[in-house]
C-alpha cells in the first residue's frame, strides 16, 4: 500500500509521542472515555494527528456512548481508508487516513444509532486533532 505521506519508523517515532506512535502507529487503542473529544461539542474539522489529513466534522459527530469519538460518516468518502482486521479473535473493519496509513479506529453497521448512516466510525481521540471552526 502507497500513501502520499510515507515516514521511516524513526520519523514517526520523533513526530508523535509515546501513546500517539502506540495508536497512529501500531493500531493501539486508548483507554475508553479517556480520550480529549469523546465528549467534545466544538464545532470545527478533526483531523489525522499524524499527517494533517481533514478527516471527519463535528456536523456527523454523535454521541454513541461507548467511550470514543464516534462520527456518522467521514469528511470525504476518500479521506479513510477501510481494511479488514481479524486481530483479537474478531472480524472488524479498521480506520485508516487514507493519507498516512494511521490507524484511526474501526467502523461499526447496524448497530441502530440514529443517524442517516447507520455507521459508526468509533475513533481514537488520540488519531486526531480539532481544529475549532472560525466564528
Amino acid at each position: 500500500m502507497s500513501y502520499d505521506v510515507e515516514k521511516p519508523d524513526e520519523q514517526w517515532r520523533a513526530e508523535l509521542d509515546p501513546a500517539e506512535y502506540a495508536v497512529l502507529r501500531q493500531a493501539a487503542t486508548e483507554p475508553a472515555f479517556t480520550g480529549e473529544y469523546t465528549d467534545t461539542k466544538t464545532r470545527g474539522v478533526y483531523s489525522c494527528r499524524a499527517c494533517g489529513a481533514e478527516l471527519f466534522t463535528s456536523t456527523t459527530k454523535f454521541e454513541s456512548h461507548c467511550g470514543w469519538p464516534s462520527f456518522y460518516d467521514p469528511k470525504d468518502t476518500d479521506a479513510v481508508e477501510l481494511v479488514e482486521d481479524r486481530s483479537h479473535g474478531m472480524v472488524r473493519t479498521e480506520v485508516r487516513c487514507a493519507r498516512c496509513g494511521s490507524h484511526l479506529g474501526h467502523v461499526f453497521e447496524g448497530e441502530g444509532y440514529p443517524t442517516p448512516t447507520d455507521q459508526r466510525y468509533c475513533i481514537n481521540s488520540i488519531s486526531l486533532r480539532l481544529t475549532p471552526a472560525e466564528g
